[in-house]
């Protein structure tokens, strides 16, 4: 990784499992603003941010949460290389004070490379709270590093964390890591290497002992790194030494001689004694970590262990665990549902009456008709149309479904999800790419990284589309509310939300059916099993999930959408007032695409907009209303109800409510989607996939629907 290191900064590692508040204490340290979600391995690239501490600068670098440094995954590689080649100036290993026994043998692992380590007991609060007492002294005394007990969300223990990293960075404090002894086998394999690692001189490059353990451990393509990091070592002899882990820029070159020669003698020890040295060297390791734990751990009770655990007994059982997903998905919808339509009202009472002012300033100055139509009647009326209908809905569900995200919630939906995605070939990790896909679907095909299998990331990247992302549910809200919900004699709200999650549910059944057609097919291969931790339950802070939900969330895409709305609208209005013959420009476009769009239960001006929506699916249904209209302006409203009105005059039926929903749920990604889709395949072709895969679904599904209901006679 490139860094960019002032002189006098000095570098430090910031490692950890996965949910160990590891990102909290980035937060904490640095000040940065990142998100801190509840599942595994989120973080897949590295964050950096910056400190000072006794007028000396630090920079602080956030790897991805590893469980070990016997790298398995895109994330583990990162951190491990980072750590073992990055040669920073000291690494924070961070803790979970709540299971010791399973995150200490990241610390010794890492301990076994460099003895400048600090090591963060971090969530001292919940373990408290569990009745947890950890003896940070004997802790301290048996690993030989500093130890610090953390509440990084409280701020405790931090001023004590940054003055261990001082002293281990900047003063040099001396230390004795506490190095595991084997068992025999292992033992005397590593006395019969470190003789010659120190021979050929990479003894001063890397601990010989650990140099022998991986030999041991025989992963060919870590050999080969190390191999290429002991060369550029060497080729940098004799010139000056830099810090700040400077020295550790990979490059690709062949690994040394004397390293593979070195390789070559393992393989015959490793005959002698066994190749299962390195499941021993593993076991070893985690028994330890085991034996510790229990020196220094204190439990005064379980009580709240088995509170949690008989929730769980029930959250992700088989016979409740479905049921609970769906009444959560229901409340949350029906909460936004119910809670957006007076703040909506009020919004466009507000935007559309500012409208009269704007008018009235065009009529003042003497500007032209025509200049009036562009910026008042297009642009503003799109713009004050989205943020009016847009922002109440999502200024409500996105900080619901961020309180489930820090409850700790959304690793069980994956877990309850997994068996579905092993029978659809695919991995339980796309669940929580597609959690990512209702905020946006491009941050759901960036977070596919955290997928290993090159096919299964694949899969979620060309399936992530099918979940309907923030752009949408307003067009799916919108609908739901102001048509379906006119047309039963049941409570509106209530039936509005069984539409919304119903066609949740045809996303989330068509991520399966896609997945295993592509399984069979183009994508050829068994599922990989999820390794998945289940973190406990935290309750969710208030004020960082406002924050997060409102500025990094809703404001983002409203941006997004308002930077997208009034040009969209401007064009919109030009193209509905310039006449061609006996109709303006946009209505012979729709009148072009108007038997195909029959065909699947809409009409030309409903397709129409869909394609002009590309951009950003925020305003398909500002540019479908504008393009009704004859002069091509979108109406003012003061409720839903009255652009019900403007709906059913242009012959909407139930019908065509449901295939819009449908339509806009399986439909094209929009452009952001398809360019993150390609920056992360770098493939035109799996990019073009991604595009009318949906496409070709969604006219198949509109299209057997309405051909259904027609053949009925239904409407």
């Amino acid at each position: 990784m490139n860094l960019k290191i002032a002189e006098d900064q000095w570098v430090i590692a910031l490692a950890g499992n996965p949910n160990v508040g590891k990102s909290t204490v980035f937060n904490a340290l640095t000040g940065l603003r990142q998100h801190t979600g509840n599942w595994p391995g989120k973080t897949v690239n590295n964050a950096q941010g910056y400190f000072a501490y006794h007028h000396q600068k630090f920079m602080l670098v956030d790897l991805p949460g590893t469980y070990s440094l016997l790298a398995h995954s895109v994330e583990e590689e990162i951190a491990r290389d980072f750590i073992c080649f990055g040669q920073p100036d000291a690494t924070v290993v961070v803790l979970d004070a709540t299971s010791l026994e399973r995150n200490l043998n990241l610390a010794l692992q890492i301990m076994e490379i460099t003895p400048r380590i600090v090591v963060c007991v971090n969530l001292m609060d919940e373990a408290s709270k569990r009745g947890i007492h950890i003896d940070i002294a004997a802790l301290q005394q048996e690993l030989g590093v500093p130890v610090v007990a953390t509440a990084a969300r409280h701020n405790q223990g931090l001023q004590e964390l940054q003055r261990s990293i001082y002293e281990i960075a900047v003063e040099k404090q001396a230390t004795q890591p506490k190095q595991i002894v084997y068992s025999e086998d292992v033992e005397k394999a590593i006395r019969m290497l470190q003789p010659k690692i120190e021979k050929v001189g990479m003894g001063s490059i890397l601990s010989p002992r650990w140099l022998a353990l991986r030999l041991l451990d025989s992963n060919p393509a870590f050999i080969e790194e190390i191999g290429r990091f002991v060369s550029l070592h060497r080729e940098g002899e004799g010139q000056p030494k830099k810090r700040g882990g400077k020295n550790g820029i990979m490059s690709s070159i062949n690994p040394a001689d004397p390293f593979l020669k070195l390789y070559k003698d393992s393989e015959g020890i490793r005959d002698t004694y066994g190749h299962s040295l390195g499941d021993r060297v593993v076991t070893d390791i985690f028994s330890y970590s085991e034996k510790l734990a229990n020196q220094v751990v204190c439990r005064e009770g379980k009580k709240e262990s088995e509170w949690r655990a008989r929730i769980d007994r029930i959250v992700i059982s088989r016979a409740f665990g479905y049921p609970i997903m769906l009444g959560l998905l229901g409340l949350i919808f029906w909460i936004t549902i119910v809670g957006a339509n007076l703040p909506s009202q009020l919004l466009a009472t507000v935007l559309f009456g500012f409208q009269d002012v704007l008018s009235q300033g065009f009529h003042a100055v003497g500007a032209p008709a025509w200049l009036h139509g562009v910026i008042v009647l297009g642009a503003y009326r799109t713009l004050a149309w989205v943020v009016a209908v847009m922002l109440p809905p999502m200024a409500i569900f996105f900080p619901l479904f961020t309180i489930l995200e820090d409850l700790g919630y959304l690793p069980r939906v994956a877990f309850n999800m997994d068996h579905m995605f092993k029978k659809a070939k695919a991995c339980g990790k796309q669940c929580l790419t597609m959690c990512m896909g209702f905020g946006c679907n491009a941050a759901g095909v960036v977070s596919a990284r955290i997928i290993d299998s090159p096919r299964e990331r694949l899969l979620a990247i060309l399936t992530n589309n099918f979940v309907p992302c923030n752009g949408r549910f307003p067009t799916l809200i919108a609908i739901a509310t102001i048509f379906v919900t006119g047309m039963a004699a049941l409570s509106q709200s209530i039936l509005a939300v069984g539409s919304v999650v119903l066609i949740v549910l045809v996303g989330i059944f068509m991520t399966f059916a896609v997945s295993w057609a592509l399984s069979m097919t183009l994508l050829k291969g068994e599922p990989s099993s999820l390794v998945l931790e289940l973190p406990p339950y935290r309750r969710p802070k208030i004020r960082a999930v406002l924050y997060r939900s409102m500025l990094d969330r809703t404001l983002f895409v409203l941006r997004r959408a308002i930077v997208v709305a009034a040009p969209a609208g401007a064009v919109t209005w030009i193209l509905a007032n310039i006449t061609v013959g006996d109709a303006s420009i946009i209505g012979h476009m729709a009148a072009f695409l108007d038997p195909l769009a029959k065909a699947i239960g809409l009409d030309g001006f409903i397709l129409l907009a869909f394609i002009l929506g590309i951009p950003a699916n925020e305003i398909v249904i500002p540019i479908l209303l504008m393009s009704y209209l004859a002069t091509g302006q979108l109406t003012e409203f003061n409720s839903l109800m009255e652009l019900k009105e403007v709906l059913l005059a242009h012959g909407w039926t139930w019908l065509t409510a449901l295939n819009v929903m449908l339509f806009s749920l399986l439909h094209w990604p929009c452009a952001t989607t398809l360019i993150s889709m390609y920056k992360e395949t770098g493939s035109k072709k799996w990019t073009a996939l991604g595009f009318f895969l949906p496409t070709i679904i969604a006219f198949i599904v509109c299209f057997a629907v309405a051909q259904i209901v027609y053949g009925l006679g239904l409407v």
